[in-house]
């Protein structure tokens, strides 16, 4: 996730001067080589002023969760498969989670042992991995953690992590895309005591709304379909948020909390109000921030999350926006005309009620969060992103890429060498970034992170410390979020052992230090 604000020279090599003729040749042959594998690219989309908000935002249900004598809260999740009408009397077919499309808001509080019952009722294996969450790597919800039709997988862990906005969704190797796109996925919130204690909205639901926004298309008769696709992946000309075509929030609160989840399986966006107010920024994927920050737009990959505040005013009526650029998505403009980089949709209209419960300020300071330990680094690793692959390797279920030695800090150098759209994405751990192309992160960056946004030829330093869990039998995942990508290969395997323990599986040979 980044703000707008123009890149430093060093992250903008594709627009250099002196390589600006070989920027615009790559273009050219990138273009032709999707031309001739059927990937010619969508049309750049704008739906600014074209949306008809005409819809209440549906709000996901809070499960339903029961406590058992030995004090671990229980959740159930059943995926299925149903119907779904986004246009009235028009039904579309759909997967989700307790119901036709998406699943309910978990909720769970830091120290609390939870289990999460999930059934299969589809007539294909999926799997639910709990993206951004703590936990053992046989509880991860990988693609080695496949769940059969008619079965019921129950994983069970405790909740030892920072509050903050995680999501759930399968995971299953090649078919991740599809699983997401047809509508299983939702949130799993955590709370903690030193977030409780804040004056923040927190009322689910009225003032702390649930955002997750997905791309799709729509048949002229109103029916979901399938999308177009460029290199990033499918890209839809219409915007579902919740699930709801053209959504409109009635606001009752000055202050109002929104939990930003992109949910999309490729498109990134860039969202923004359309009257041009900073967009205040107090959480990112893994927690609250130290400080809230203004900016003018907040960029998320997919698989990334963003907590928002904003300030209404009685009677007014304020639209979300997502306003694309190239040089926002840091691409030259015929990729990122290619892959939704030019993007812009009106996305949720908010409208604020002519009298307004009146809300506090927003403290000076929200969260400790602190210095990056880059003194306690023990090992360093290179990954570098190209193509499909991942330094030069695809995806094999019975391959180890990297052993980690459990309660160790380690360093992650993240390059994508190419001129495409890419992202970076671990399993198990909230990381720290250290740099981007040698620079400081800015602020809205220098929280918690488990995903992050590859731009084209930019290097980024993470720091990663690994704690608890070490099974030298069952991996961890990293990848690329743009779950096409991650489909046709773009993933690696890691396992945390303990000091001296070797994985079982097999160990892919590297020149990376274990």
């Amino acid at each position: 996730m980044s703000a707008s604000r123009p890149l430093p020279a060093r992250m903008r090599r594709p627009r250099a001067t002196a390589g600006a003729l070989a920027a615009v040749a790559a273009g050219v042959i990138v273009a032709a080589a999707f031309a001739g594998c059927g990937l010619v690219g969508p049309s750049p989309v704008s739906t600014v002023g074209k949306v008809d908000f005409e819809t209440p935002l549906a709000i996901p249900p809070l499960a339903e969760s029961t406590v058992d004598a030995d004090g671990t809260r229980v959740f159930m999740l059943d995926a299925q498969a149903g119907t779904t009408e986004f246009t009235p009397g028009v039904p579309s077919a759909t997967w989700g989670f307790n119901g036709s499309y998406l699943g309910p808001t978990l909720v769970a509080t830091r120290g609390e042992r939870v289990r999460v019952d999930v059934a299969n009722s589809l007539d294909v294996p999926t799997t639910v991995h709990w993206h951004g969450m703590h936990l053992p790597a046989e509880m991860d919800g990988g693609p080695h953690q496949m769940v059969d039709p008619d079965a019921t997988w129950s994983p069970e862990w405790r909740i030892d992590q920072p509050a903050a906005t995680l999501w759930y969704h399968p995971h299953p190797h090649g078919e991740t895309e599809s699983h997401v796109q047809r509508g299983l996925a939702g949130m799993f919130l955590l709370k903690d005591d030193a977030e409780a204690a804040l004056p923040l909205p927190r009322e689910y639901g009225v003032d702390d709304i649930p955002v997750i926004v997905q791309d799709t298309g729509f048949s002229a008769e109103g029916v979901r379909e399938g999308s177009q696709r460029g290199f990033a992946g499918g890209l839809g000309d219409e915007l579902l948020v919740n699930g709801t075509r053209g959504p409109y929030l009635e606001v009752g609160d000055e202050l109002v909390r929104l939990r930003l989840l992109n949910a999309s399986t490729a498109r990134t966006y860039a969202f923004t109000w359309s009257d041009g107010r900073p967009v205040e920024l107090i959480a990112t994927d893994g927690g609250l921030l130290e400080a809230s920050v203004e900016l003018d737009r907040i960029i998320l990959s997919p698989g990334e999350r963003a907590e928002v505040l904003v300030r209404v005013t009685p009677g007014e009526r304020l639209v979300l926006r997502s306003e694309m650029t190239a040089d926002a998505a840091g691409m030259i403009d015929s990729i990122a005309a290619m892959n939704g980089g030019t993007d812009s949709f009106d996305v949720l209209e908010m409208r604020a009620a002519d009298r307004l419960d009146p809300s506090p300020a927003v403290p000076d300071r929200l969260a400790e969060v602190p210095p990056v330990e880059e003194s306690q680094v023990v090992t360093s690793r290179t990954f570098h992103l190209d193509g499909f692959n991942i330094n030069g390797h695809q995806m094999k279920m019975g391959r180890i890429d990297e052993t980690v030695t459990v309660d160790t800090t380690e360093r992650w150098t993240v390059t994508n060498t190419t001129q495409m759209p890419h992202s970076f994405h671990v399993h198990d751990v909230q990381f720290r970034i250290a740099s981007i192309d040698g620079a400081p992160p800015p602020p809205e960056l220098a929280g918690w992170k488990d995903t992050i946004f590859a731009a084209p030829e930019t290097e980024f330093e993470l720091i990663l410390r690994f704690e608890d869990y070490a099974d030298p039998d069952t991996p961890y995942m990293y990848h690329c979020h743009l779950l096409w990508h991650e489909d046709q290969g773009m993933m690696g395997q890691f396992a945390v052992v303990e000091p001296g323990q070797s994985a079982t599986m097999t160990e892919g040979s590297t020149d990376h230090e274990h």
